[in-house]
């Protein structure tokens, strides 16, 4: 045989082995993922949005977990004792190292904790409100002392906030850190294409159990039928959210599976509160009485979640969500609380970022709203260009969603209604509000926890901050060969233990 022949039949056979082996495994190791939105840092201080989040919880570990239920369990922490009602002794697992290879100790802990207390932190500042300082007592052994009592401090260690950094990588990416995350999780950066995807791969000197896949790649498919058909055709593994138009495709698709549970979670239009006529309450209550509520929910997500009466959703301990009314349409009362504010011809936006049940409800409101003369113009906005424009308070009125990453009452409240929360959006300064939270944390749970937060919901509903439109559910789809993907209520969905099965 000619040995140009020859090389032609190795070349073939060493193309044919090297597809047969990524056929059975290779181009399986990586779970390729289609989020909605891409995060906007990955720095766990400097966001509150859940993309970046569910970047976090991949790439690093906090001092304690919280399980599907909301159960605390052990994380970097291995166990804890409560010296005292504003005191926490926290005893740190002795085998943990970065992704940079330096050991984890008490040092990284107390750096982490209190940076988050800094202006860098603005933006998760209800979390870390109450922390006072971090003692270290030796390298594996951290009090946390806090300000004042606050029964909803500790199950929120759990979120990204409390996520523990190095120091020294931090220090040395500077501003540039966000880009360049050093965790202790079981996945390590690679790259980020922003607007586009970001890839981790598997840490093997992870302390707790491995990852079982070797790469998970994260792409961002704002637009849902597009998510939908690459889960169709297997241009990805897992994709959420899985919106209403594409629920039936998925569940009658005998290649995938649908994962539906109750989200702790609320969709609202909120009013900035800092401009005229928002700082009027009867515009406020006008509008929302002009809404038809139930029927823009129904239209807009058939049958997936529910409207809510309530700030606190059904799923978070105190909501009184179940015990209120139905919202109900007046249009009539509406023209007439305008009349009484001396409002007339009244023009404003409507801003909402690309998600089409948001726009589709935009579109509702608007057309609703000029019954009672309001004329409004929606504007449609990118993820990012969207929270910016509205820290910087250029919004008139504004569809967004909050999830309550810890199930506890203060944080479906705080993030949103507290006068200093870097989340804030409707801008809203009321002392007696931030008086019943502060109340509300500063009680054990049992039944006057549950009246203080009985009295506040009613109170939000008396000032007519926001209007409330849905209760969602998290809605993701999957391939039916994808094992151990675990969604989750506070939409924080994990990976760590997702494997592609043959």
């Amino acid at each position: 045989m000619k040995n140009g022949m020859k090389k032609g039949i190795f070349a073939v056979v060493v193309s044919v082995l090297i597809f047969g082996l990524c056929s059975i495994g290779w181009a399986k190791d990586t779970l390729v993922v289609a989020d909605q939105y891409d995060a906007t840092t990955m720095d766990p201080i400097r966001h509150n949005d859940m993309p970046s989040s569910r970047a976090c919880y991949s790439i690093y570990d906090t001092l304690v977990f919280l399980d599907s239920e909301g159960k605390v369990l052990p994380g970097l922490a291995e166990s804890w004792e409560f010296p005292s009602d504003t005191a926490y002794k926290m005893h740190l697992r002795k085998d943990v190292v970065f992704h940079n290879g330096e050991k984890m100790t008490a040092k990284d802990v107390k750096y982490s904790l209190e940076r988050a207390t800094t202006d860098l932190g603005a933006s998760i500042k209800t979390y870390s409100q109450n922390l006072d300082n971090v003692e270290i007592l030796d390298d594996y052994t951290v009090i946390i002392h806090l300000k004042h009592p606050d029964y909803s401090f500790f199950p929120s260690l759990s979120h990204s906030w409390g996520s523990i950094l190095n120091q020294k990588a931090v220090e040395e990416a500077g501003d540039n850190y966000g880009m360049q995350p050093v965790g202790t999780g079981p996945f390590k950066f690679v790259s980020w294409q922003k607007g586009n995807k970001y890839v981790l791969e598997r840490f093997d000197a992870y302390w707790g159990p491995k990852a079982k896949v070797a790469k998970l790649e994260v792409r961002s498919i704002p637009e849902p039928t597009s998510r939908a058909i690459e889960l169709e055709t297997g241009g990805v593994d897992i994709a959420y959210p899985i919106t209403t138009n594409d629920i039936k495709r998925i569940e009658e698709n005998k290649n995938l599976v649908l994962y539906r549970v109750p989200q702790t979670s609320v969709t609202y239009m909120g009013f900035n509160l800092s401009k005229k006529p928002f700082d009027d309450v009867r515009v406020r209550k006008a509008i929302d009485l002009a809404l038809d509520t139930v029927g823009i929910q129904a239209a807009v997500y058939r049958g997936v979640g529910k409207v809510p009466t309530s700030l606190i959703p059904g799923a978070v301990k105190y909501s009184i969500d179940s015990e209120l009314p139905k919202h109900e349409q007046d249009v009539e009362a509406a023209k007439k609380l305008l009349e009484e504010a001396g409002m007339k011809d009244l023009r404003m936006e409507i801003w909402t970022n690309e998600r089409k049940e948001r726009v589709d409800s935009a579109t509702i409101i608007q057309a609703q709203l000029q019954e009672i003369g309001i004329t409004s113009e929606i504007k449609v906005l990118e993820w990012g260009a969207y929270l910016s424009g509205l820290q910087e308070k250029k919004h008139d009125m504004f569809l967004l969603g909050w999830v309550s990453t810890v199930p506890d009452p203060n944080f479906a409240v705080s993030g949103l209604l507290e006068s200093t929360s870097g989340t804030n959006f409707t801008f809203t300064s009321d002392a007696k509000l931030d008086e019943y939270l502060a109340k509300g944390r500063g009680t054990p749970d049992g039944e006057e926890r549950a009246k203080i937060y009985k009295e506040l919901q009613l109170y939000i509903n008396e000032l007519h901050p926001m209007v409330y439109i849905h209760n969602d559910e998290s809605i993701a789809g999957a391939q039916k060969n994808v094992k151990g993907f675990e969604i989750r209520g506070n939409e924080v969905h994990s990976f760590r233990q997702a494997s592609i099965e043959e």
